[in-house]
């Protein structure tokens, strides 16, 4: 079992200031990783940098907006010379706007696949042209069960994960020949910033919880194993791929309708 071992890796990881991103930069650092940890605002890492350190594992935090490319590339260069190297990618950071489509504004569309879509490219191309000169890497772009099911109010943020797992599939054929993987880890329904109004409705988790196989929405360390399958190199075997961890959702013929209960919000991941 040392494939799975994270001892002497970096890893840098996305929209880490909380949710599902904090969850992840701690699950590395409990495998082994030193950490690199990035939000729009670094003082919001400070809670982030406490945890990993209380595990015995290093923490940078770096500020990173994945919609400028200026920010981009001075994260990357931050994040090298705080760190390196950095040998694992999470590219973690994401938006939604929840809305009928029928509602969805211009801005709407560009808030959300700049952030989900042209960020994750930009975020793993800036990576990868350094990884690629240690011949090692673990990209895991993160998804959603949208990569694969269509639900009613989320356009936007469904055809940005759908463009995630392309994206990965194509990046995976492009930067194999350097050692670099690239795999996607799609989560189904876990409580989020971005969807926690929705979990006040009881009605409402109750009709979820029936659809999903397992009988319960996500947990939180439910995602922690394939991450680190994927970060580690029991997966070097691995690229292209798409891992669902979303209790079965995405098997059944009838989905949850996400909207069911909620007000339109508009949060960073």
């Amino acid at each position: 079992m040392s494939g799975f071992d994270l001892t002497g890796k970096v890893a840098l990881v996305t929209g880490a200031s909380r949710g599902l991103g904090k969850g992840f930069a701690l699950a590395l650092a409990r495998a082994g990783a030193d950490v690199v940890v990035t939000a729009r605002n670094a003082d919001d890492l400070k809670d982030t940098v406490s945890e990993v350190g209380a595990l015995g594992r290093r923490a940078w935090p770096v500020e990173l907006e994945v919609r400028e490319q200026a920010s981009i590339e001075s994260a990357m260069e931050a994040a090298w010379s705080a760190a390196g190297k950095i040998d694992i990618l999470v590219n973690n950071a994401g938006c939604n706007v929840r809305k009928p489509a029928l509602d969805v504004t211009w801005d709407d569309w560009n808030t959300v696949l700049d952030t989900n879509l042209r960020g994750v490219f930009f975020v793993a191309q800036a990576c990868a042209r350094r990884m690629v000169g240690h011949a090692y890497g673990r990209i895991i772009n993160i998804g959603s069960v949208t990569c694969v099911s269509g639900y009613a109010g989320l356009g936007p943020y469904g055809a940005s994960r759908g463009g995630v797992k392309q994206l990965t599939m194509s990046l995976a054929d492009d930067w194999g020949k350097y050692g670099v993987t690239v795999n996607c880890l799609a989560p189904g329904w876990f409580k989020t910033a971005q969807n926690a109004v929705m979990y006040e409705d009881e009605t409402w988790v109750e009709y979820l919880t029936e659809k999903i196989p397992l009988k319960r929405p996500g947990a939180p360390g439910d995602l922690d194993g394939a991450l680190v399958f994927l970060a580690s190199d029991a997966s070097a075997y691995v690229t292209g791929q798409t891992l669902l961890v979303d209790g079965g959702i995405s098997v059944g013929a009838v989905q949850a309708v996400p909207a069911r209960g909620a007000n339109p919000t508009k949060a960073d991941s």
